[in-house]
């Protein structure tokens, strides 16, 4: 008969540490879950007394302490490489200022028709070069912008036209015609001038990039309105359609007046606005679009 009250004491034993020890499991799961969605940075804490739970909860308290180190240290190499794109962009700036000036002395002197070709070449790279440290420099002060956003009600279909318009000339010296799927007129209140930004980096790539004609559309997809540019693209075997909006990433190795900056500063405005980047590749027809919510979210 004692033998069964040992043994029955026993059992109740085991069972309430099996239940306590369940119980600790949950609780280091909503802690957990806890660090995983709410951002919480509080160590796991653990009450039972029970040296491998003791042990587990101090080891998963150890990698996220790693963990933390990790990610400041990515911070502040982020922030040191932010910063030294904006002091490398406008050191820059003075001398290049400078080239321009005498450039322009140089174009005001009677020079031989020889002389004068080569200044244009010698201007034409300095232009190159310009719209280069410009990118840098707007690359840079995105990345460290803090400001509040400005919504406002536009049509954002005349923005894209503007935007069209404006970029006339460049397309017909490269000799590309803009097909512009107009549905109507598609008002939108968000922060304008990082809208027009956005279209004006858009157009950008397609003049820089596009091997033939352009289609543009601008369509209402639910709480979003998405600009879509298509153009071909030469060497598209050669893309990797996933890396497209990364900084620094383009498929065009030879080109002088491409940084791989312009899709980058397009994802960073578009995400500050709560919206999201998309590209796909059809065969040779490059597809890069973007999806601004029609009221931003403050």
């Amino acid at each position: 008969m004692i033998y069964i009250v040992i043994l029955s004491i026993l059992c109740l034993i085991l069972l309430f540490w099996l239940v306590n020890l369940k119980n600790q499991i949950r609780s280091i799961s909503r802690q957990l879950e806890k660090r995983l969605y709410d951002g919480s940075l509080n160590s796991i804490y653990i009450s039972l007394f029970d040296s491998d739970a003791v042990r587990l909860a101090e080891d998963i308290n150890r990698c996220f302490e790693k963990d933390s180190d990790t990610k400041r240290a990515l911070e502040l190499e982020e922030r040191n490489f932010r910063n030294t794109i904006a002091n490398i962009s406008h050191d820059l700036r003075t001398p290049l200022t400078s080239i321009k000036g005498y450039m322009q002395l140089l174009g005001a002197t009677q020079l031989s028709e020889l002389q004068q070709k080569r200044i244009d070449v010698i201007n034409r790279h300095v232009n190159e070069l310009g719209v280069l440290i410009e990118r840098f420099f707007e690359y840079s002060c995105l990345l460290s912008d803090d400001s509040k956003l400005a919504p406002e009600s536009f049509c954002l279909t005349d923005e894209v036209t503007e935007c069209l318009a404006d970029a006339v000339p460049q397309f017909e010296e490269k000799g590309i015609a803009v097909n512009f799927n107009q549905l109507g007129h598609i008002n939108i209140v968000a922060d304008r001038e990082k809208t027009i930004r956005i279209i004006q980096n858009l157009v950008r790539n397609c003049i820089q990039h596009s091997a033939g004609d352009i289609n543009v559309s601008v369509e209402e997809f639910g709480e979003f309105v998405r600009i879509t540019f298509s153009n071909p693209v030469k060497n598209f075997d050669e893309i990797d359609i996933n890396r497209v909006f990364d900084r620094f990433y383009t498929c065009d190795k030879g080109s002088r007046n491409s940084a791989g900056l312009g899709l980058s500063i397009v994802k960073i405005l578009t995400e500050q606005m709560g919206g999201r980047t998309f590209a796909r590749l059809d065969g040779n027809i490059i597809h890069i679009s973007v999806e601004i919510r029609m009221t931003i979210n403050l």
